[in-house]
This record gives structure tokens, sequence and C-alpha cells, in this order.
């Protein structure tokens, strides 16, 4: 392997981006993200210092997600390129190799995440749970990421990156604390979140959940019949009254779950949907990263006997 790509890896397939100077037009450079929650805080930082373009929107899964022509042409333009890392892009990975050996600023927004932190699933052996930004204060961590590596390329708006990062880390920390509190609401025997793939194991160790993915963390994993008979015996004997679907994940699994508890005469209902590896539509509260977990919490809440207002942490979700 080439020298110049070992120093542009961090650990495995994490990328470190090598520098280039910030150009200095009245327009601003380009950034390009990968998935949702990195593009919302990356517009946050930046604002109107640079042009945020986003690969992936709502409803698309970063597991399966395969680089357009047109994506690549984005990421080999960019002047910034920031991407989850953890395997979360494992279709991408090549592009964002080519990004950095031509001397792109690329950078996996989990880079200051300690490796103690990260969670090493045994189904994912040798692998890291990707799926960070269920807990809001790792995903704190990202925006720093974002902050510092902004205000390397582009020092002449570094106070006003540092400013934008301290406001929405304030507004992250608010988030965790409405969490806690509602999610803390639920009965302790209900506190059960079972969903599509396991993308919740950092929301179920923030707030004391017992998460069951039916399938593993990639959604290229599949089910089979022992599995989906094993999550009935759970909901069975520990009378979890809701399941939850996800936005990029089929409903086909968790409509074989509620199947299979009423066989056995326990009604289960579809507790809602959830956003896991895409937040929701553009221009909407739930396609903002906080809005996406203020979402998720009151839902998950509502749904298993907990006390969380309808509309949400700031009175803005949609339903």
């Amino acid at each position: 392997m080439p020298t110049r790509l070992i120093a542009c890896l961090m650990s495995t397939l994490a990328l470190l981006g090598c520098q280039l100077a910030a150009p200095e037009t009245d327009e601003g450079y380009t950034i390009v993200t990968t998935v949702g929650m990195i593009q919302d805080i990356t517009v946050q930082v930046a604002t109107d210092r640079a042009q945020v373009t986003g690969l992936m929107g709502a409803g698309v899964d970063p597991h399966l997600y395969k680089p357009t022509r047109s994506d690549v042409s984005r990421i080999m333009s960019a002047d910034v390129v920031f991407y989850n890392g953890l395997l979360l892009e494992g279709k991408m990975v090549d592009s964002l190799i080519r990004a950095a050996e031509s001397g792109k600023r690329v950078h996996a927004v989990t880079e200051l995440i300690d490796e103690d932190f990260l969670l090493e699933p045994a189904e994912f052996e040798g692998h890291y749970d990707p799926h960070v930004w269920m807990d809001p204060t790792a995903w704190a961590k990202a925006v720093r990421v974002v902050e510092q590596n902004l205000s390397e390329f582009d020092p002449d708006g570094a106070s006003q990156y540092q400013a934008n990062a301290q406001a929405l880390t304030e507004q992250l920390e608010a988030l965790d604390a409405y969490a806690e509190r509602v999610l803390s609401s639920v009965p302790e025997q209900q506190r059960v979140l079972v969903t599509a793939h396991d993308a919740f194991n950092y929301f179920g160790r923030r707030y004391g959940y017992e998460v069951v993915g039916i399938q593993g963390l990639s959604t290229e994993s599949e089910a089979g019949v022992q599995d989906i008979e094993r999550l009935v015996n759970l909901l069975v004997e520990r009378k979890v009254g809701a399941v939850f679907v996800e936005s990029t994940v089929s409903e086909r699994n968790i409509n074989a779950l509620i199947a299979g508890a009423r066989a056995k005469g326990h009604e289960v209902v579809i507790g809602g949907e959830l956003f896991s590896d895409a937040m929701g539509d553009a221009d909407t509260y739930e396609g903002t990263y906080i809005g996406m977990i203020d979402h998720n919490v009151t839902t998950i809440a509502r749904a298993l006997g907990g006390e969380a207002p309808e509309r949400g942490m700031n009175g803005k979700l949609s339903n």
C-alpha cells in the first residue's frame, strides 16, 4: 500500500484528510457530506461560509448505498469531505480513498471518539458499531471534528465556527437531558426497544434500554425463523406492547413479530416509525439531527408507557 495512502488512513478505513488552503472566493468553499446527520451539523457550523452538499437524503440506507458517478464527481471536486466512518459507508470507501490520495481534506466525524466508547457487538466481530449519532453526547464530538477541521481549512472563519459549534453543543446537551427525562418515565420492565435492525445500541446504553434488532448492525444481514421466534418469546415474556419500524428498513420482519405474538395470545402494536440511518424529509424539523432524535425519543417513550409531550421537546414534531 502506498505510503501516502497509509498516511491518509485512520484505523483500517477511516481517512485523515490532507491539508489544502481555503480558496479565496466570494461564494465560499464546498463541503460534501455523506449521511444527513453529518450534513445537518456541518451546515450549522459552517453557515454561510461554505456550500454544503449531502449525498444521502431521507429514507436512504447508507449500508447499501452505492455512490453514483455524480456522487464521485462531487467528492472529487469538494474542498472538504466529512463522512461517518466505522464502515457505515462501506460501498463508498474507494471513492473516499481516491479523494484523500488526491490531497482532499477527508475526515471521519467519529475520529475524536475514544475506542473505549465504541461498541463491538459479537456478530460484528472485528468492527465497531457505526451508529454513534444515536447518543447525543457522542455526536457532540462529531460537531467538534467539524469545527476543528473547518477552522484549520478556513482560519478567517475560526471564531464563527467555534461560536456556532458551541451553540449547537449546548442544544445537544438540552436534547440529551430531555431524552433522559422522558425515557426514564417508562416503567423499567417496559424498557425494551425492538427495532428492525441494530441501529440503537448506543441509544440503549445511554438511556438504560435493552435493544433488540431483528437484523444485525447492517441491513445487509438477514433474519431467520429462529430469530423471529426468539423475539416473539421475548415480547410475550416481558409483556412488551410495542415494536418499532424504521424509515430505511422494510417492515416485513416487524409484521412477522406482531403476527407471532398474536398467535401466542399477546397483542403487540407498531409503536411508530423511528429514524435510524437517515433523518426525516428535508425542510422539516425531523429532517434535522435534533428533530430526528427528538422524534425517536418522544415516540419510544409514549409508545412504551412513558410520559412525553405529544409534539416533543421543542413542540415542533409533526405528529
